[in-house]
């Protein structure tokens, strides 16, 4: 079992692949699309669940995804069939940092992606190419909300305190017009989701092939959870405007 079929079940029940709630998605949604006849482009879109909301909510929306997933973009354009938005829907199967258009966006979103442009400035910088004359940037970074041990620093990587973000954010040119930080509740349950989901899914096909495997991810990641990181990581999510166009 790779990491995409992994992903997959474990964000069965949690299809926002970052820890916020509906309605969480909804305000932040509200702030990055204030008209409502917006381009959207998604960096990173997976199943294209931002997107998908977005287009149902609003009619005169358009929107474009791009991601490396086949089986996620797959996923996509039949829920946006079934949600009759398909036609305000464009998806692109390439790396996120590849993509290229001759069209200027409203709002960029890039949720718990920042890994495909190597961090939070470079996505940034990748939002600033695309984006259209007092536009929006929607992102979603994880911060240390305390000193984080040396094997939660290794697990996770290399991220700063909430302030540290914020500041490094309005230096590389940016206003932040909204944010949001994920409560403990979200955080505690997208994790208790994400791997109660895979090992659901384990116990429910004890006879296929990758059952011991999935239940053991679950069990592991769900370990690394409560005993590395649960203490000391956040989640921002962030609507930005440059701060000169």
């Amino acid at each position: 079992m790779n990491r995409e079929q992994i992903s997959r079940l474990a964000h069965a029940n949690h299809p926002i692949k970052s820890p916020l709630d509906d309605d969480s998605v909804r305000r932040l949604l509200e702030h990055g699309v204030p008209r409502g006849d917006e381009r959207v482009l998604d960096l990173g879109c997976g199943s294209g669940e931002w997107l998908l909301r977005a287009l149902s909510t609003h009619g005169q929306l358009h929107a474009e995804g791009v991601d490396i997933s086949e089986d996620d973009l797959r996923q996509a354009d039949e829920e946006a069939s079934r949600l009759g938005v398909q036609s305000r829907l464009a998806l692109h199967h390439l790396k996120a940092a590849d993509f290229r258009s001759p069209r200027s966006f409203d709002l960029i979103l890039s949720v718990g992606a920042t890994h495909a442009f190597g961090g939070l400035l470079p996505t940034l910088a990748a939002a600033r190419e695309h984006l259209a004359p007092g536009g929006r940037v929607l992102i979603g970074e994880g911060f240390w909300e305390r000193e984080p041990s040396q094997e939660a620093a290794e697990m996770l990587g290399d991220y700063s305190d909430l302030a540290t973000t914020l500041d490094l954010v309005v230096a590389d040119g940016w206003t932040p017009v909204h944010g949001h930080v994920s409560t403990r509740r979200e955080l505690d349950d997208y994790e208790w989701t994400c791997w109660g989901s895979l090992a659901s899914w384990a116990l429910d096909h004890p006879d296929h092939p990758d059952s011991s495997q999935a239940l053991e991810t679950a069990t592991n990641r769900r370990t690394e959870w409560l005993h590395v990181y649960r203490d000391m990581w956040g989640f921002v999510s962030l609507v930005l405007r440059r701060t000169s166009d």
